[in-house]
């Protein structure tokens, strides 16, 4: 890198010579592409096929680097995540990087470099950017806003509209690593540990049901986790979503890390998981799929949907028997996760 200062100055969103360097040398030269021109103001990209999925994001998690990931991971796999679930490959994204004068220059291009290669892992092109440098004192560091473009692959509707009574809900592997790991990087309660955060594309397991019968609808659990993915299929469908806390898989140190501290893993957000809601008689077939699928391998059927009756949108049967209900989310217990 040729790029002379060592952290950001408010010249280098000033449009000027310092700018491009800036995008020349740091930007450019990891998100590289065919479809990246740095010196236009648009693009011109292939779209095959017939339904174009169109989504936009936002990031501010703090560490901006975590154990499993940056927040520049976590910008690809957030946005082609969301096209993914809904069944599309992604294709294109746009980065808008908001960057804080006085920002380590060094950092930056580790985040940017880890952004580029969880790009390339999933074959999306970084089509175009903006940078803006804020003055210091009112930024976290850095934000990276986002827009992502794919076209629909999925061989059937997929919509909280097409649930059922009867239908069962799945989940492709543990959750709540993310937030801990996260909440860990931070230590501000003088704790460590070793969990990684799932942050990872769920590209491979949405395409792996693409062909599948019986698949409702899917969404990965991100900010309010899986009770928060449970009360909008019951808001948006009417009826009532039963979970089983002896099915959902959570890992031990999880666990242990939010009975120390109060948290429940069922609101914590996850970033590289996927809910899903199938017919029960396609659930064994999809469970066994997923499983067989590299990160998949404790994924869990974890509960059922049934026709409203009991005044709980969403419980948890609870491993001696009883029946909690799990509240909406309200305050957020881990504010900047994603």
């Amino acid at each position: 890198m040729t790029l002379q200062d060592s952290h950001i100055s408010l010249a280098h969103g000033n449009g000027g010579r310092y700018m491009r360097e800036l995008i020349e040398e740091v930007f450019a030269r990891h998100l590289s592409s065919d479809t990246l021109d740095t010196s236009a103001d648009s693009v011109a990209l292939t779209l095959p096929g017939e339904q174009i999925m169109f989504t936009t994001d936002g990031f501010t998690v703090q560490p901006l680097e975590f154990p499993g990931g940056s927040i520049g991971s976590l910008a690809v796999h957030g946005t082609t995540n969301d096209l993914a679930v809904s069944g599309a490959d992604p294709l294109y994204l746009s980065l808008n990087a908001f960057i804080e004068e006085g920002f380590d220059v060094a950092q930056l291009e580790r985040i940017v470099a880890d952004l580029g290669r969880a790009a390339a892992e999933i074959g999306v092109s970084v089509a175009a950017g903006d940078t803006k440098v804020l003055p210091r004192g009112h930024g976290g560091g850095l934000y990276l806003a986002t827009t992502g473009i794919g076209v629909f692959r999925h061989k059937g509707k997929l919509a909280m509209s097409e649930v059922r009574e009867g239908d069962v809900v799945l989940v492709s592997g543990p959750i709540g690593d993310h937030g801990i790991s996260v909440m860990l990087a931070r230590e501000q309660f003088g704790l460590r540990g070793d969990i990684l955060s799932d942050a990872a594309s769920v590209l491979p397991l949405t395409k792996a049901l693409r062909d599948m019968p019986g698949i409702r609808f899917m969404r990965d659990p991100t900010r309010g986790g899986l009770v928060s993915v449970a009360h909008e299929i019951a808001r948006a469908t009417g009826f009532e979503i039963t979970l089983d806390e002896a099915s959902i898989p959570v890992r031990p140190a999880v666990t242990a890390v939010c009975d120390m501290l109060g948290y429940d893993p069922y609101y914590l957000a996850c970033e590289g998981r996927v809910v899903a809601v199938v017919a029960e008689e396609a659930a064994e077939a999809v469970l066994s799929v997923w499983k067989a699928l590299a990160g998949a391998e404790d994924a869990a059927i974890i509960g059922k949907v049934h026709a409203a009756g009991q005044g709980r949108q969403v419980s948890l049967r609870t491993e001696v028997g009883g029946l909690r209900f799990l509240e909406e989310l309200e305050d957020d217990p881990l504010p900047r996760i994603c």
